[in-house]
């Protein structure tokens, strides 16, 4: 009768632990793919979000534009493509450039 009662509590033990590894994987897995669908579905908000500025932007650029003129009373041109950087030493580059230009400049003024 002892030893029924050992190997009953033996089985039902390892029952409940296997159990608990294959219920563990599982959750595991389903995680992983809402990870996964959690990271698509934040691509497609940031391009949903994206897409409404570009039509807001492309429909009504006069309205933009008033709305920018009644905010401020600066004027807005376009950057020169000259002016955008790709990379902090693209900037330094060109600023050590402009210096030295400037260096040989003021040489040549004082000879």
């Amino acid at each position: 009768m002892y030893k029924i009662k050992i190997l009953i509590s033996v089985i039902i033990f390892s029952s409940l632990l296997f159990g608990t590894s294959i219920i563990k994987n599982q959750t595991r897995e389903i995680e992983k793919k809402i990870l996964r669908v959690q990271a698509i579905i934040h691509v497609k908000e940031k391009d949903l979000y994206e897409s409404q500025l570009d039509f807001s932007y492309l429909t009504s650029p006069f309205i933009i534009e008033k709305k920018i003129n009644h905010i401020d009373n600066e004027q807005y041109f376009p950057m020169e493509y000259s002016k955008i950087f790709f990379s902090m030493s693209n900037f330094l580059k060109l600023n050590n450039k402009i210096a030295i230009q400037n260096n040989q400049n003021e040489k040549i003024k004082k000879k």
